[in-house]
Parts: structure tokens; C-alpha cells; sequence
């Protein structure tokens, strides 16, 4: 790169920003979303700052940093979804920073520093999770930064007191987001590596260990101890409960993860072929970086199969040190095929991890003309520019193979994503999310439900995405219980049926009954019957005192 530094850290913000801020609101909140979103809300409108509630009911299984930044974005605009995945999109963004910042670091070289950030940028799992308000991001993205710092401590000899503490503070934060879920799946990985591998010498270092953990332990655990002291059942309860998920939800078995590789997306099989050639370097015992970075990536996919529960999601950690590796490596393959001393090996794997990219990507003009464009859910001019692009992108990654640039295929396929995420993104939505949506967030507009409670029947499940759209809290009720139905008047009911079918007759003759609507907040349409459910569809009815 031949930038100045400070213009190089300008566009890589501005990547990131596009990657993970631009058209961000394209898709409906899921359950993860809501639920995080629904305790922001209720943070700033019922001033549960410190004890953190979800639909009016102590909600202590995730600490509240996240959940403060959310509530930070609900005061500066209401209801602003775009506002609310921005503030874990900016998370994202600070974490591709300390990325570049630690490949700087190890390897002392941009081109690679660059190219582990296009490759992390352009990985699926790592758009998907920057794209949500996910409180995954800013754990990893908090740790990312605490490893940074401790990588300085442990190599550098100058400002160890500052990096110790710098250190010690990102640590603390990331707890702070999601418990230890970053110490297991991304610090932890890291300490394996690195004492197998690059073996710090710890002399006169332990002192700012000591500093490290004290800041860590401080940050960390005031708000858990807080919660312990005033809430000791709830948090014996919650503790309790989350240590028995682990080993009793969504549980799989030890091998789940087997195909890791894929949330890479694009880059799978490249990934794939990085960590062969990766391996056939130990015999050698060269290259003790890319070593490190292999031990990395593979013990964080160990770690993460020795529990039981398993979501894809959580391999997400995994694309830091595999997208270093992959950077590493097509930096090392420029520089063969540059010098002409390349194997017939890597001729065809190169040829083939660009050429197959090229394929796929030259077929996306026919497959948006037959799904988007064909029917009205993108502009014309962005089509034009969405078909030029692919093209050329196309083109030029075909290029690349037949002239051996793999710089170039990085470089073509990031642009592509960018391109996709800024003009693409929006016309998503109406193929994605469910067109005869009526949700029940319209009942926000009407008047007469306004400061009305709402309840829903206790013996259903109530979906959390209701209370979110909502936007209010929805108590359960025994809709069997006539003088409690009475108590509550003037209310706003759900049923899944009839109001008749759920509540006595006896009932309804001393009231007022109105109904209000039928409303569906499916995400997806009624042709996807994996995801159609009759769980998001209820009658809304207001109950007055005659």
C-alpha cells in the first residue's frame, strides 16, 4: 500500500463502516436482536440502568455494556434499528482496527495486515455479525483489543506499565459484554498459541500481569457483585441456569464443527488450502508465525467442540486468526508466483480457489434478474450497477488466474462485497422479509391503545419478537380468571383465537369488546414453511368496563 498511514487507517474505517453500518436495516430483528434491543428500551423508559429487565421481568443472564450502548442509541433516536446495529456495527469496525493493528504487530507487514482485513470483511459470519445488534460482537471486539495490548506486553519492551493496564481494561470490558465467552473462545486459543509457539519470557513482565489482572478483575466484576449482593436468588437462579445450558441446550456432537471452514464463506476453500499448506510447513519448521496462527485457528475450533452445546454462530472467533492465516498466505503466493518459483500445486489450487469465486460471481446478474430485478424490488440504475460491477469483477478475477495475481482476487472480491452491501443490500429486504407482514407494531399509531396495557394468554408461549414490535411490555394473564380480568380493565388482550374462545361468556357481557386486528409478524413468508409459524400471528382486542 503505498498510502500514508494515516490516509490507510481513514480507508479502513471507511471498509468497515460499509461492510458493517451502510443499509444495515434491511432485515426484521430476530429473536436475539429483540430481546437485546427490548432491554436497551426498557433501560432508558423505565430506568433500569444497573438491573436490566426484558418485557418487565429481571433479565440478568448477559451483563449490560452492550446494552448501555444500545440504550445510548434509543435516546439519540427512538427506535432507530439502524442506529441500534450501528452501535455493534462501530463494535465491528474497532475490532477490524485492532486486527490490522495486531498483524502489524506480529508480522511487521501492511500488505498482509491488508489483506487479513479484506478476507475478515468479506467472510459471511463476520458480515452477518457485525450487521446485528449481537452482543457477541462486542465481547470479541473488546477481547481483540485486550490481546492486542498483551501481545505488546509480552514483545515489547517499551510501555509495558501502559499496554499492562491498556490491556487489563479491554479484558475487563469484554467480560463485561458477554461474561467469559471471548476469555474461552478467543483469548485462551491465543495463550495456546503463543507460549507453544512464540514462548514470551515473562522476566520482569510479572509485575504488569499482576497490573493486567487487577484491572481486569476491577472492570469486570463490580456489576457482578452488585447483582449478588441485591439479587443473590435471581443470580444463584440465572447462574444455575445458564452453566446447565451449556451442556443440556442445543446440544451436538463433538464433531458439529467439522465444516468451520464454511462460515469463511467465499473464502472456504482458500481457507481450506492455507491450512494444508500450513501443515506441510512443520516438517520444515519454518515460518514460526504462520505456525502460530494455524494453532490458533485450530485450537479455538477444538476448544469450542469440547462443549456440548453448539451454535454456528459461535465459531465466529474462529475468522480472526483463520483470516491472518489466509492473508498470510495469498501474500506468500504473490510473492512465488512474482519470482517465478512456484509449484505445479500451487498453480492449480490458485487457479481453482479463483476460478470457481469467478463463476459464481459472473451468475449473479441472472440469478438477481430472476429473484430482484424481474420482480421490481431493485432500481434500475442500481441493477446496472450491480450487473457492471459483477462483471467486471468477474473479469478481472479470471484474470488474476490466468496471470497468477492472488492480490488481485482479494482485492476484486472485496470490492464486489462493497459494492453488494451499498446498492444490493436493500432490495434484499423485500425478498428476504415477509411482504404481507402486518405487524403488530401498527398498534402503536392507534390512539385509544395508548398507556393501555397489554397481556397475552399465560398457557401460550408468547414470541419475544412480539414485545419488540410492540414496543411496550405484554404481561401474561389467566384469561380463565374473570375477576382478574376485571381488576385489569381498561387491557389490550392477544389470543391466538376468538376472544370468545379464550375468555367466558360470562365475562364478555359485563364488557366492552373491540377488535382491533389480526396481526403477523412472520418474518418470512407464508411459502417458507420451515420458518412460517402460527407463533407471530394473534388477534389484538381492546377490553373496556361497560
Amino acid at each position: 500500500m503505498n498510502l500514508k498511514i494515516s490516509h490507510q487507517y481513514l480507508l479502513l474505517i471507511l471498509i468497515g463502516i460499509i461492510t458493517f453500518i451502510v443499509n444495515n436495516d434491511t432485515f426484521v430483528p430476530d429473536i436475539m436482536e429483540s430481546r437485546n434491543i427490548i432491554t436497551a428500551r426498557e433501560m432508558v423508559y423505565q430506568d433500569n440502568w444497573i438491573v436490566t429487565t426484558m418485557n418487565g421481568e429481571l433479565r440478568l443472564e448477559k451483563p449490560p455494556l452492550p446494552t448501555w450502548l444500545t440504550a445510548v442509541a434509543e435516546i439519540i433516536s427512538p427506535d432507530s434499528i439502524f442506529l441500534q446495529r450501528a452501535m455493534a456495527g462501530l463494535s465491528a469496525v474497532m475490532l477490524v482496527v485492532f486486527l490490522f493493528l495486531l498483524v502489524q504487530r506480529i508480522l511487521r507487514n501492511r500488505l498482509i495486515s491488508w489483506m487479513s482485513v479484506l478476507v475478515f470483511c468479506t467472510s459471511y459470519n463476520a458480515i452477518l455479525m457485525g450487521r446485528t445488534a449481537s452482543w457477541d460482537i462486542y465481547c470479541h471486539a473488546f477481547m481483540l483489543g485486550g490481546i492486542y495490548f498483551l501481545y505488546r506486553l509480552f514483545f515489547d519492551e517499551e510501555r509495558q506499565w501502559t499496554n499492562a493496564s491498556l490491556s487489563g481494561l479491554f479484558l475487563g470490558l469484554s467480560f463485561m459484554s458477554k461474561g467469559p465467552v471471548s476469555y474461552f473462545a478467543l483469548l485462551l486459543p491465543f495463550l495456546i498459541a503463543t507460549f507453544c509457539i512464540l514462548r514470551p519470557s515473562m522476566r520482569g513482565r510479572l509485575n504488569k500481569v499482576l497490573l493486567l489482572a487487577g484491572v481486569c478483575i476491577v472492570v469486570s466484576s463490580w456489576w457482578y457483585l452488585y447483582i449478588y449482593v441485591m439479587h443473590y436468588d435471581e443470580m444463584a437462579y440465572v447462574a444455575n441456569k445458564e452453566s446447565s445450558a451449556w451442556v443440556n441446550r442445543n446440544v451436538r456432537p463433538w464433531y458439529y464443527y467439522w465444516s468451520f471452514f464454511l462460515e469463511s464463506g467465499i473464502w472456504a476453500i482458500l481457507l481450506l488450502t492455507a491450512i494444508g499448506f500450513s501443515f506441510a510447513k512443520i516438517k520444515t519448521k519454518k515460518d514460526k508465525t504462520n505456525m502460530f496462527f494455524l494453532v490458533w485457528t485450530l485450537a479455538t475450533v477444538v476448544l469450542l467442540s469440547l462443549f456440548p452445546e453448539k451454535k454456528t454462530r459461535y465459531l465466529f472467533p474462529v475468522l480472526i486468526p483463520a483470516s491472518i492465516l489466509i492473508g498470510q498466505f495469498i501474500v506468500e503466493w504473490a510473492k512465488k508466483f512474482a519470482e517465478n518459483r512456484q509449484s505445479r500445486l500451487d498453480n492449480v489450487l490458485f487457479k481453482v480457489n479463483a476460478i470457481l469465486p469467478a463463476i459464481i460471481i459472473a451468475a449473479i446478474p441472472v440469478i438477481g434478474y430472476k429473484f430482484i430485478f424481474s420482480e421490481g424490488y431493485i432500481s434500475i440504475p442500481s441493477a446496472i450497477i450491480i450487473c457492471i460491477t459483477t462483471s467486471l469483477v468477474a473479469f478481472f478475477i479470471l484474470r488474476a488466474a490466468i496471470r497468477n495475481k492472488p492480490l488481485n482476487l482479494v482485492i476484486c472480491v472485496s470490492v464486489l462485497f462493497l459494492v453488494i452491501e451499498i446498492f444490493a443490500m436493500p432490495s434484499l429486504k423485500y425478498l428476504i422479509n415477509n411482504p404481507e407482514m402486518n405487524s403488530i407494531a401498527n398498534t402503536r399509531n392507534i390512539e385509544e391503545l395508548k398507556d393501555i396495557q397489554f397481556y397475552h394468554n399465560k398457557k401460550d408461549e408468547l414470541r419475544i419478537e412480539l414485545v419488540y414490535a410492540a414496543h411496550r411490555t405484554i404481561k401474561p394473564m389467566d384469561y380463565s380468571n374473570d375477576s382478574l380480568l376485571i381488576c385489569s380493565l381498561p387491557m389490550v388482550v392477544l389470543s391466538r383465537t376468538d376472544i370468545e374462545s379464550e375468555m367466558s361468556a360470562e365475562f364478555l357481557e359485563k364488557v366492552n369488546v373491540k377488535h382491533i386486528d389480526m396481526y403477523d409478524d412472520n418474518r418470512r413468508s407464508k411459502n417458507n414453511k420451515k420458518r412460517y409459524s402460527n407463533l407471530f400471528i394473534y388477534n389484538v382486542t381492546l377490553i373496556t368496563a361497560k
